[in-house]
């Protein structure tokens, strides 16, 4: 198929396993970072300007208005260009600098939330509270509001067929990302229409409060949901076999260790679901073909994730947790 826009690269996406040995598991990565924004959320993204031009809460010439970390924003501003609209993203602190970056390359006007927060600290409830002021004052624009917006887990039934077609011997378990709610339920309740005995895990960000622990301010970007702001009506809880936390060390170390290992710069949160889905595998709670994607690329965290000085400035390095993949993955023994 010839292309003749960027968001008709949207999808397609390749798969990759990693075998766990003495286990009767492979971990398959879905590699959503190969879409044209370089995260899974472009999906979402045009799904959610489709739905409004359709519905006519957008129209021509319009201006999309929302509160991202930089994933979901950087597949708006594809959605916009291809649509010729206008888009301004709403951010804050917190966000990687190079997705702030690559949304202003794709003509996105950016917006930062004021404020006195910690460097550790998500201010979603305030960059909501801004966009949704900016959605209401200006003429011709519609606040998309991904936590509520039901085309945004309506975006991931291609993720699923995809999956389906590329791993016709069925798919036993998944493992992904909890945020808004959204790629987890769009993925989850069609997993589950396919094979209701499919084992679906949702990780957050120790400090998330979507599964009711206590909130703190965590690093993880784009996941999870912190304290002070509402869990996205989009999320259903209902297609979620179980809900656990990983911890910025455990996700940083393995998003470190996959690049070292594998070759693959993977994103910090998708370092967390790897952790957990190996943790999981090695425990004997999850078997046979188990699924997570690669969210996004570390190639946005470079200044971050994969800089040793600023891992060591936040207390975030720990050698013990490289020694345990090895050991999960027996990546010593397969050396000697």
């Amino acid at each position: 198929m010839l292309c003749t826009t960027t968001t008709q690269l949207i999808g397609q996406t390749p798969i990759m396993s990693i075998a766990v040995p003495n286990r009767d598991a492979t971990l398959v990565l879905k590699i959503e970072k190969n879409n044209p924004g370089g995260s899974m959320k472009d999906r979402m993204a045009r799904s959610m300007v489709c739905a409004a031009l359709e519905d006519g809460r957008l129209a021509a010439g319009g201006t999309i208005v929302e509160s991202s970390s930089g994933n979901t924003g950087i597949g708006l501003a594809l959605a916009a260009l291809e649509f010729g609209l206008r888009f301004i993203a709403v951010v804050d602190h917190h966000a990687a600098p190079d997705k702030i970056r690559t949304m202003r390359a794709l003509g996105a006007e950016i917006r930062y939330v004021e404020g006195d927060f910690r460097e550790d600290e998500v201010a979603v409830v305030e960059r909501q509270r801004l966009a949704a002021q900016l959605g209401a004052q200006l003429p011709g624009a519609l606040f998309m509001n991904q936590s509520d917006n039901p085309a945004n887990p309506e975006g991931y039934a291609g993720f699923v067929e995809e999956l389906l077609a590329q791993l016709p011997n069925g798919i036993d378990a998944f493992v992904g990302c909890v945020g808004t709610g959204g790629s987890m339920t769009g993925i989850a309740q069609r997993l589950k229409r396919h094979n209701p005995a499919v084992r679906t895990i949702a990780v957050e960000p120790a400090g998330s409060i979507v599964f009711g622990k206590p909130g703190h301010p965590y690093y993880q970007s784009g996941t999870g949901t912190p304290a002070g702001d509402e869990v996205g009506k989009v999320l259903d809880f209902g297609c979620i076999d179980e809900g656990v936390q990983v911890t910025d060390t455990q996700a940083f170390e393995t998003a470190r260790y996959i690049a070292r290992r594998k070759g693959l710069l993977v994103g910090g949160s998708t370092g967390g679901t790897i952790y957990k889905a190996l943790e999981f595998i090695a425990a004997g709670k999850l078997f046979g073909t188990v699924v997570t994607p690669v969210a996004d690329g570390g190639e946005k965290y470079l200044g971050s994730v994969f800089d040793d000085e600023w891992m060591a400035k936040r207390g975030l390095l720990d050698p013990a947790i490289a020694d345990q993949l090895d050991a999960w993955l027996a990546a010593r023994a397969c050396a000697a």
